[in-house]
């Protein structure tokens, strides 16, 4: 300032070190708007997952109270049924009525009961437009269970041929194509690289019972399945291995916020097909 007074011009070296100070403030300033910004996106992405979340939640939740206000048709519950497919032909089978959105993750669970030989069939399958094996169950012929996603396959170390009932949950995420095996509440495999980086296509038919050829139909007798299915649930998450283990030994119920075991949500197709009541945890007290 005295400089400047005085008339004189401040000293070349003065002058760069406060261009230099002011580019470095002007840089910081800079990349803190920057950090905000980023910020302020993370947490509105968040809040936005978080309220989809929420919304398929009370969607699942309003779905199962309206089933109840309704009495669940002979059912004293309305997911206490079981569908029953006693005989190997391509006519006897489940529709969900319902189908499944994108998905970077899920968990399928459900009871299964068989006694069926060689292999249980195909209790589970989900087709969708070019790609009829996008999300399959199966066990044919002398063949352990596979897990079948975008057609890549895995092999589940489960066992159910006893014609007893049990609990099976199978988790699987796009991230590594990680999955995770469960029977009865215990974690028995897991394993990685299944269809890594796929997202589940939307839009799709699933069909219980069957594997499909092409979506919806095409079923082959050879690969039905045989036995009797309850309570099959799906949630576009991997559930934690508690929640699992309180489904397996009864503790509690969690319906699936993506699909829900509801009588209403599954059509029977085929003479011989039916829906029965069925109380499963009365059924597995002896066991627990």
């Amino acid at each position: 300032m005295r400089a400047n007074l005085s008339g004189t011009s401040f000293p070349s070296e003065l002058r760069d070190l406060l261009q230099r100070r002011l580019g470095e403030l002007e840089k910081q300033l800079l990349k803190k708007v920057s950090n905000l910004e980023q910020e302020k996106s993370q947490l509105s992405n968040a809040t936005a997952a978080y309220r989809l979340k929420t919304e398929s939640t009370l969607n699942a939740l309003v779905e199962r109270i309206s089933e109840l206000e309704k009495g669940g048709g002979d059912f004293k519950s309305p997911e206490q049924f079981k569908l029953s497919l006693p005989q190997r032909t391509n006519y006897l089978y489940g529709r969900i009525t319902k189908t499944l959105p994108e998905m970077y993750a899920f968990t399928l669970c459900m009871w299964i009961k068989s006694s069926a030989s060689p292999g249980v069939g195909t209790p589970f399958s989900y087709g969708v437009p070019g790609q009829a094996n996008e999300i399959v169950l199966i066990e044919w012929g002398h063949n352990p269970i596979e897990l079948l996603i975008n057609d890549k396959v895995a092999q589940l170390p489960l066992e159910v041929r006893d014609g007893k009932w049990h609990h099976i949950c199978i988790s699987w995420t796009t991230r590594d194509g990680q999955w995770e095996a469960y029977q009865d509440g215990e974690k028995l495999g897991t394993g990685d690289n299944l269809a890594a980086w796929h997202p589940i296509k939307p839009g799709g038919v699933i069909i219980l019972g069957q594997e499909q050829d092409v979506v919806g139909g095409r079923f082959d007798a050879g690969q039905a399945f045989v036995g009797e299915l309850s309570q099959v649930n799906i949630w576009d998450r991997v559930l934690k291995p508690v929640e699992i283990q309180s489904i397996a030994n009864c503790s509690s119920y969690l319906a699936g916020n993506v699909i829900s075991w509801l009588s209403s949500n599954v059509e029977v197709f085929g003479r011989g097909a039916f829906k029965r009541p069925l109380e499963i945890c009365l059924e597995q007290l002896p066991n627990l």
